[in-house]
């Protein structure tokens, strides 16, 4: 009898295995239901995905658009008012190029008021006085001192505000210099795609950077440059309305004052030349009055001369009648007329004496006062020749004015603009 070999170990039953081939059947079919989710699940996701990565990348693209157009608009806004900032620059620096050329124009009515007082100074003795003219003058002086201060002010206040226009229009520049190289950034990054060659990943890119600012401080940055901006535009235009004002003042004040002076100066001229005349005339008479009182002294002189003969024909007739002898010496009529004409001979020569002593006496008087009278006229002779000499010296400010429609060369002080030019567009 055949002897039948047997595997050793465990065995199942028929029932064991069925139920461990139904087992793997469904753990088969459960794995592929997982694995079937799973790739629904993940084919979904893909789409998901790829709809959401397209998305952002779109809604970045757009949000960048938008951003640029943002800087965009605020950039004009600035490009244009820096262009106002520069257009106001170059009016106040006009403005104030103005007032230094107004300012500049007192310096010679100053030195011709001065060089008037200088020459008067020159007048001597009874004509140096304080007449209207010298206190016009010193008026003038006056009234040119406060141009020249008010003046100087406005150009102050005018070179302090394009400072500050100058300043304003530096911030401006810097934050439109920002924004270009901002709209160079965003516009790269809205060129950019998953194509670009220079694309790669970088390390922590969503970091914020330190100084970073929020939209909300970033318009207002840009809003208050702009505001600033405005503001000193405002008081550049304020300051160069009063700068025209004051340069018209100032003008009247100077043309009014000087008119003043000129009618002074020549009413005081007038003046002069009638004392003058007025002089010559009396030296002129007086110079007769001495030639006729000297004629007159000669014919004193020449009549006490003439009265010498008789009287010492009345002194020898008497004198040789003492001589008569006797009885004969008689105080007779011929006596008596002899006496009496010696008396009135003596009385004539006399009063003739006299005459010559006070004609004598009014001649030296009357040469002493032609000599004073000569002193005074050489004295108003000068102050006249002094009075034309200021006349002819104000006239260059007549002729100051006729060539002041001629072009002047004017040197500025600084350079007020002082401006970056960069291209804005």
């Amino acid at each position: 009898m055949a002897t039948l070999s047997s595997k050793p170990g465990l065995r199942y039953s028929v029932s064991d295995w069925a139920t461990n081939n139904k087992q793997i059947s469904d753990t088969a079919e459960y794995k592929r239901s997982i694995s079937h989710d799973i790739r629904q699940e993940g084919r979904a996701l893909r789409n998901e995905t790829t709809n959401k990565t397209h998305w952002d990348e779109y809604d970045s693209s757009r949000r960048l658009s938008d951003r640029i157009n943002d800087v965009t608009h605020w950039k004009e806004n600035l490009n244009a008012c820096a262009q106002q900032v520069d257009a106001e620059m170059d009016a106040l620096t006009l403005s104030k190029e103005e007032t230094e050329r107004a300012l500049a124009a007192t310096v010679l009515p100053l030195e011709v008021t001065a060089e008037c007082l200088n020459l008067r100074e020159g007048r001597r003795g009874k004509e140096l006085i304080s007449d209207p003219v010298e206190a016009e003058l010193k008026k003038e002086v006056e009234v040119i001192d406060g141009a020249q201060r008010v003046l100087q002010q406005c150009i102050d206040q005018a070179f302090e505000q394009l400072c500050r226009l100058q300043e304003a229009r530096q911030q401006l520049t810097i934050d439109i210099q920002d924004k270009i190289e901002a709209l160079d950034v965003d516009m790269s990054c809205l060129s950019l795609t998953i194509r670009s060659p220079e694309i790669s990943l970088k390390p922590n890119p969503t970091r914020v950077p330190p100084g970073s600012t929020t939209p909300q401080q970033w318009e207002q940055f840009s809003r208050y440059n702009i505001i600033r901006a405005k503001e000193e535009m405002q008081a550049s235009v304020q300051i160069r309305e009063n700068n025209s004002i004051t340069r018209a003042q100032v003008q009247n004040e100077l043309e009014a004052q000087k008119m003043a002076v000129e009618f002074a100066l020549r009413k005081r001229t007038h003046h002069e030349e009638q004392a003058h005349h007025e002089m010559q005339w009396q030296l002129k008479t007086t110079q007769e009055e001495i030639a006729e009182l000297e004629k007159d002294i000669c014919g004193l002189e020449e009549d006490m001369q003439a009265k010498m003969a008789p009287l010492k024909l009345v002194h020898t007739r008497l004198e040789n009648r003492i001589k008569r002898p006797g009885m004969d010496l008689c105080r007779d009529e011929v006596q008596f007329g002899l006496v009496d004409e010696a008396k009135q001979l003596e009385a004539s020569i006399l009063a003739l004496k006299q005459k010559l002593a006070q004609a004598q006496h009014s001649l030296q008087s009357l040469k002493q006062h032609e000599a004073q009278m000569i002193e005074d006229l050489s004295r108003k002779q000068d102050a006249l020749s002094l009075e034309q000499h200021s006349s002819q010296t104000r006239q260059r400010l007549t002729l100051r004015v006729q060539t002041e429609g001629l072009p002047s060369a004017v040197v500025p002080l600084t350079n007020s603009s002082g401006r970056h030019k960069l291209d804005l567009a």
